[in-house]
């Protein structure tokens, strides 16, 4: 039976293993559908919980770290089986704080506990190590070569921050926590504001998970904190790493915390992106359709998708003026939607306002719904030379907002394509007529985003071995990495090689006759021999 404690949430931190109430000023959960405050009232912790959180995180650290990999990978299966367990009231909480429909959550939840149980095979499949053996040479002139023998340990316990649009996926259970403890760190979570009840419940069922697998308790930690208090966490010399999802002016301030640290450490924060789309001739001949397809990518959940399709670029013509035509009456179609919280609503507001200041509105959804909360779409058009001089044509605006950019001819487009900022996402509409020039974005469109998608829309991110969710700086922190896949685990990882190390002393993943039948690259050939 599921304890009592796991379904509901009571307003407490947890602290490992141990429920907290915090000291500062109180917060609740906002429902933004009904316009009403839930209980219970959360209170911030203060810097003494961010202290025993970090206390409790290094102290686990160590024997964390040399738990087997199976004991990782059934703590992370432990973790999905929990939070199935309690689908129905977890649903329903995180429907009441962020307005999100209950089919999309229940998906949500499906998607999180799948990616935990995707780094529980990570662990179990062991490439993950990156072992490698070069073999002592010791008749080699004009010096012999040493043993040498590679593998990957993990940084150290890790500050995950919870995202205001995804409440699962990228939150307390989110591929940032799942990806650090299958590494072998220990994670202390700041729990986003706009669901402190969600996080509860979730980081109760880790907790309970943590505990019945027999792990250290300060193996994970849940913290409600202010901005000053993410700031004492991010610069605690105890924590070795961030993982970030969120606007572009809190990653980066957290980025500048850190780097001003005694021994800075990497920030992994995933912050902006508009995500273009390239629209070529070719494709542009069933620009109608294009356009209609546009506004559902657009408008998916108001918007508020770090992948959502805020730029539309191609070149001018009959093909565009059908896209156009479609996708403005589709817009004007669309009905007002909740937006998550009220701050996130007026912060689009107030974007839509600026793109009205330099750009030609074109199409404004339904003014229906309560206007405190609810997202009216937007559609605006410029040109070319317009939106390249103008940092606020290229910003993020976090809704169901877009601009569409005319361009006289694909040698201007291609412009666009190279003076744009980093991109999470470039989308290419383009048939088979359309390759030579789609040939020629390709290489562009490489320096700008970490993913590349051709004749779909960049909205959904598929959890897999191939995924990249990340890109050039404004998109992400770092642009060599991804927060989705199974490569998310490398971010927390670093390498260290061994050098005419005993045998007795060796890790197993690089001991001789390969015990744990991984994967290794010896003497330059990859075997598992």
């Amino acid at each position: 039976m599921t304890p009592a404690s796991q379904t509901q949430p009571i307003g407490q931190m947890l602290i490992a293993g141990a429920a907290v109430r915090g000291v500062g000023a109180e917060i609740h959960g906002f429902d933004p559908t009904a316009g009403i405050e839930l209980g219970p009232g959360y209170r911030y912790g203060d810097a003494s919980h961010v202290d025993a959180a970090c206390a409790a995180a290094a102290a686990a650290f160590g024997p964390y770290r040399s738990t087997p990999a199976e004991a990782r990978a059934r703590l992370l299966e432990a973790i999905a089986d929990g939070l199935v367990a309690i689908t129905d009231d977890l649903v329903a909480r995180a429907h009441a704080e962020s307005g999100l429909p209950r089919a999309r959550l229940t998906g949500e939840l499906g998607r999180t506990a799948g990616q935990l149980r995707l780094f529980a095979a990570v662990l179990r499949e062991g490439s993950w190590n990156g072992a490698r053996i070069d073999t002592a040479q010791p008749d080699r002139t004009p010096l012999p070569r040493p043993d040498l023998r590679q593998r990957a340990v993990p940084l150290g316990p890790v500050a995950v921050f919870g995202a205001s649009n995804f409440p699962l996926a990228f939150s307390v259970a989110g591929g940032d926590t799942a990806s650090a403890l299958a590494a072998g760190c220990p994670v202390v979570v700041k729990a986003h504001d706009a669901h402190p009840g969600t996080s509860e419940l979730v980081g109760r069922v880790i907790t309970d998970a943590v505990a019945a697998s027999g792990l250290p308790p300060g193996t994970f930690s849940l913290l409600n904190l202010t901005q000053d208090g993410a700031i004492t966490l991010v610069t605690d010399s105890r924590v070795k790493a961030v993982g970030f999802t969120g606007s572009r002016a809190g990653g980066l301030a957290l980025v500048d915390a850190a780097a001003r640290r005694r021994e800075p450490i990497p920030v992994y924060a995933e912050m902006s992106a508009v995500n273009p789309v390239f629209l070529l001739g070719g494709a542009l001949v069933r620009g109608a359709d294009l356009g209609r397809a546009f506004v559902e990518s657009l408008t998916l959940g108001s918007g508020q998708f770090c992948t959502n399709p805020g730029l539309i670029v191609a070149v001018d013509g009959p093909g565009l003026d059908a896209f156009i035509d479609a996708a403005c009456e589709a817009v004007a179609g669309s009905a007002a939607t909740a937006m998550l919280t009220p701050g996130i609503a007026e912060s689009y507001r107030a974007g839509v306002e600026a793109l009205t200041g330099q750009a030609t509105l074109i199409a404004r959804g339904s003014a229906d719904g309560d206007a405190a909360v609810s997202c009216r779409a937007a559609l605006f058009s410029t040109d070319a030379v317009s939106l390249l001089g103008s940092p606020t044509l290229q910003a993020e605006v976090f809704g169901a907002s877009s601009l569409i950019v005319r361009c006289a001819d694909f040698e201007e487009l291609r412009t666009v394509a190279a003076g744009i900022d980093g991109q999470l996402t470039a989308t290419l509409h383009a048939d088979e007529s359309d390759h030579d020039q789609a040939a020629a974005l390709l290489p562009i469109l490489e320096l700008k985003a970490g993913r590349i998608v051709f004749n779909g829309w960049p909205t959904g991110v598929e959890v897999t071995h191939a995924m990249v969710h990340g890109g050039p700086f404004p998109a992400t922190s770092d642009s060599r990495t991804t927060s989705v896949g199974s490569r998310a685990i490398e971010r927390f990882l670093r390498q260290v090689c061994y050098q005419n190390a005993p045998a007795a002393l060796l890790p197993t993943a690089l001991a001789d006759g390969n015990p744990e039948r991984l994967w290794r690259r010896v003497d330059g050939e990859l075997t598992r021999d």
